[in-house]
């Protein structure tokens, strides 16, 4: 759930910003060592004394919202009112001239732990591992180390990566085992490459394994089960730049332990880990993400946690299919947290690569597709 830090009583304020914006001020935030909320805050305050800052191009925003100290977004409201123009030019002014006047340092001024990443949704068919995949191979050509962790019972991103054997080796440890506290090897030696020369040796898969579907089971009897993936998963980290997990088609203590894992930990950022939620522009879709999103809230307050929404993903979509799959992706596009953050069509170059067994960019470099995931993977800005 995204919640506000507590930094005393905060509002909301709902607006709208191009995607390139948003992607340059969660960006530009991170490398300041600072929340996107209080570089907002930062650059309204700036705005409001600012003289006859320039229009900025706001074509194709999306809603967007965050939170300011109460009061702030009605006097910003106020201000934009005064000086004739919309919420979303003022906000884009503003954010402007903030972006103008921070430039880029040469690193970033906090450290951080490894970004870590859930691709959730717990009904299946909506492209979990399609997304999970594809924004790994995207991050990895780009220059960053990831780990996909393959976190689904079934195994899918497994296979559709070609390595499906790897899932029922005889007389291997498996992630559960590193879970549960049983393993006694490494779980360096569980990993396996994708070997081709886009990715660098930059990518690298956790397989799925064939005892996962006792998970559940297995974690009722380990204590403090919640953190049982973080404990596994803790010698890896120094490896990475980025761990992207696909998720498990169901809830429970497995969704937990995985939710666990992406939570906002002690010092870091907010919004840099946490859940990426494709769905379909359908009404199960809205009925699972409701779903989805009471497991959170549920374990953000009983453990005392922030899990940080960093967005949705519109997957298969297709304006053909008539009235109603626009409305719901109208409606999925008015949520301002979590906002959406790509529109995908319903392409064949997913579908011809899962069934080749050959990762996304690798088979189909140039299309539609793969360049979807390569600006996805820009929205983490990691």
């Amino acid at each position: 759930m995204s919640i506000p830090t507590p930094r005393g009583e905060r509002e909301k304020l709902i607006s709208s910003l191009t995607p390139e914006l948003r992607r340059l001020l969660k960006i530009r935030a991170f490398e300041c060592g600072m929340d996107i909320q209080d570089a907002t805050e930062h650059a309204i305050n700036a705005w409001y004394t600012a003289e006859n800052p320039p229009e900025v191009d706001t074509d194709g925003a999306k809603t967007w919202g965050t939170f300011l100290p109460a009061g702030e977004p009605d006097r910003f409201k106020a201000a934009c009112t005064e000086r004739g123009v919309t919420y979303v030019q003022g906000l884009a002014q503003a954010l402007t001239m903030w972006l103008d006047s921070h430039p880029s340092p040469s690193a970033p001024l906090t450290a951080q732990p490894v970004t870590r990443v859930i691709v959730a949704n717990q009904k299946g068919g909506v492209g979990k591992t399609f997304i999970a995949s594809g924004v790994a191979q995207a991050l990895a050509e780009a220059g960053h180390r990831v780990l996909l962790v393959d976190y689904d019972p079934q195994g899918h991103l497994t296979a559709e990566l070609g390595f499906e054997d790897v899932m029922y080796e005889d007389d291997v440890e498996t992630l559960l085992m590193h879970m549960d506290g049983t393993a006694k090897g490494d779980i360096h030696d569980l990993l396996v490459a994708l070997d081709q020369s886009r990715f660098g040796d930059r990518l690298h898969l956790l397989p799925a394994s064939d005892d996962a579907f006792m998970r559940d089971v297995t974690l009722s009897n380990v204590s403090f089960s919640e953190a049982a993936l973080e404990r596994a998963l803790e010698p890896l980290e120094a490896d990475y730049d980025v761990i992207i997990i696909d998720g498990p088609p169901s809830l429970g203590t497995n969704m937990d332990t995985a939710l666990y894992y992406v939570r906002r930990r002690d010092g870091e950022l907010g919004y840099r880990s946490g859940v990426l939620t494709p769905v379909w522009a359908n009404k199960a879709s809205h009925r699972a993400f409701r779903l989805l999103k009471a497991q959170m809230d549920d374990l953000c307050k009983k453990g005392r946690v922030q899990v940080d929404y960093l967005g949705l993903v519109i997957n298969a979509y297709d304006s053909r299919r008539g009235r109603l799959v626009k409305e719901n992706k109208d409606q999925w596009e008015k949520s301002s947290s979590p906002a959406v953050l790509a529109v995908i069509g319903d392409l064949k170059e997913g579908r011809e690569a899962a069934d080749g067994e050959i990762p996304l960019l690798e088979y189909a470099p140039d299309s539609e597709h793969a360049q979807a995931m390569r600006d996805l993977a820009k929205e983490l800005a990691v």
